[in-house]
């Protein structure tokens, strides 16, 4: 009979320590799944929260006005008003604000959101590669290490939306005409404004964005923008063209406590942050966000 009590005793002490060993798991099961539910809802916040820092819903107006030119590069071929409709047409056609920096004579500020940053690309990219300026036909562009031949370029024969050929719209239409001091200001900080989809700076103008931004630029210095005000603007654009690498490098800030809108543009336009380059090593810190459609792309 001893031996029996023993032996309920024991079994007993094991069916308790069995049964507290499963209610704990579950128990920590429980909230240990509330606990990962609370993180994500915290994370999806947080990148609700990134984005609006860095991608406007409303957009952002930009500091320059458009007046007629999209008018004048129609006028003079830069654009071939049939061959860009007809692309936009595949596209869901054009909207009336596209149509009035098209056609219209008195456009005001530019306003770019994630819907037309595509469109304004190609505007500007028309339009840096027209515009006469030095930095076309004396820059690093020309050097005859890359060849010597400047139509083999994304920028320049990427460019299929011309009358006749591209290269006698390369540099060739004084659509504004820079002081000595606004070519100064622009050639400055073009050195220094990269992106993300090689390692070049717009001072290299060898694909769209290069030369959208070059063209952008241009018309900052040609309105009276000082430089401080130019790195500002252009990463708000190349947010816009470069949504997924901007939100990404937003996330790395703010993984060391520094939110958007204190970092300084002119630092993250560079090389470090905005070339190819850098923007690997940010990866390799940094999941990125989901992928969103863009204006990443280096063709019309």
């Amino acid at each position: 009979k001893e031996v029996n009590y023993w032996k309920w005793i024991a079994i007993g002490f094991v069916g308790i320590l069995v049964f507290t060993q499963l209610f704990d798991i579950n128990i920590n099961s429980r909230f240990g799944s509330g606990r990962g539910l609370q993180a994500n809802i915290v994370q999806n916040q947080d990148s609700v929260d990134l984005e609006k820092a860095v991608l406007p819903s409303g957009g952002v107006t930009l500091p320059v006005r458009w007046g007629d030119l999209g008018k004048q590069m129609i006028e003079a071929g830069v654009i071939d008003q049939e061959k860009f409709e007809s692309l936009y047409a595949r596209r869901g056609g054009l909207d009336e604000d596209a149509e009035k920096l098209l056609y219209g004579t008195n456009n005001g500020k530019l306003r770019i959101d994630e819907q037309n940053s595509g469109f304004l690309l190609n505007l500007l990219w028309a339009f840096g590669l027209a515009n006469q300026n030095g930095i076309l036909e004396e820059g690093p562009i020309q050097d005859l290490k890359y060849g010597g031949d400047v139509s083999r370029f994304a920028s320049t024969g990427g460019w299929s939306l011309a009358k006749g050929d591209v290269m006698n719209h390369y540099s060739k239409h004084p659509f504004i005409v820079l002081t000595t001091e606004q070519q100064n200001l622009v050639e400055r900080v073009s050195q220094n404004i990269y992106r993300p989809c090689c390692g070049n700076s717009t001072y290299f103008p060898d694909c769209n964005h290069g030369m959208a931004m070059l063209g952008l630029l241009e018309l900052l210095a040609s309105q009276g923008i000082g430089e401080k005000e130019m790195y500002e603007v252009a990463l708000q654009v190349n947010s816009y063209w470069f949504p997924d690498t901007y939100l990404t490098i937003a996330k790395y800030f703010e993984k060391r406590g520094v939110e958007w809108g204190d970092v300084n543009p002119k630092e993250i336009l560079g090389s470090a942050y905005s070339s190819a380059q850098g923007y690997r090593q940010i990866l390799a810190e940094v999941v990125p966000p989901q992928s969103r459609n863009s204006g990443g792309g280096c063709g019309i």
